[in-house]
């Protein structure tokens, strides 16, 4: 009888300790009734470095920026906001600041924060630019292991932190650039 009991506990413990994986795509993303008439180029998500920082970055987070970038494509391309064949070009960069992982604790919270850009290619202005502050949290009943509580609200953390840049990017007006580029220094003239 305890022999059976350990070996139903070790199937339901089994069970319930799978670690989710890494999946930042953005639930629900639908074609935007705004159309941004310009098209993206080029996507780069990059960590902040150490003096940029805005708080705590996991010294394994490397790995994450390229899901990340992933998961951004993902969501403009179901968005359907830009026009591929406009004749102005964007960049879009994103600098991750911060990822703030709970240590401990029945219900798990995790805290990105990213900074987007996008940046005409033809000048270098920047078109929009703002910080975004996102949580993601897991209660308690989602797993048995930390682990996959943990994992869980980094992904829905970095999905609420896209969704909250993709719903500000509505609002954008791509001919009043944030920081127009700065114009050309004048030459002086030659003297003979």
């Amino acid at each position: 009888m305890r022999f059976a009991f350990i070996i139903i506990m070790g199937l339901f413990v089994s069970a319930c300790g799978s670690v989710p994986p890494i999946n930042f795509s953005v639930p629900n993303v639908g074609p935007s009734a705004t159309k941004i008439h310009a098209e993206v180029k080029v996507i780069t998500v990059t960590l902040a470095r150490a003096d940029e920082q805005t708080g705590p970055m996991p010294a394994n987070a490397a790995p994450l920026a390229p899901y990340w970038k992933e998961a951004l494509e993902e969501a403009l391309d179901k968005m359907a906001i830009f026009q591929d064949d406009a004749p102005k070009k964007l960049s879009l960069s994103v600098k991750v600041l911060k990822i703030d992982l709970p240590s401990a604790g029945i219900s798990m919270t995790t805290d990105t924060a990213a900074h987007y850009e996008l940046i005409d290619r033809a000048d270098g202005s920047v078109i929009y630019a703002t910080d975004i502050n996102a949580s993601g949290t897991t209660p308690g009943d989602f797993a048995f292991q930390g682990l996959a509580r943990a994992r869980e609200s980094l992904n829905r953390s970095v999905q609420n932190n896209i969704l909250q840049f993709l719903q500000a990017l509505q609002t954008t007006n791509i001919n009043q650039p944030m920081l127009p580029a700065p114009s050309p220094a004048k030459q002086p003239k030659p003297t003979s």
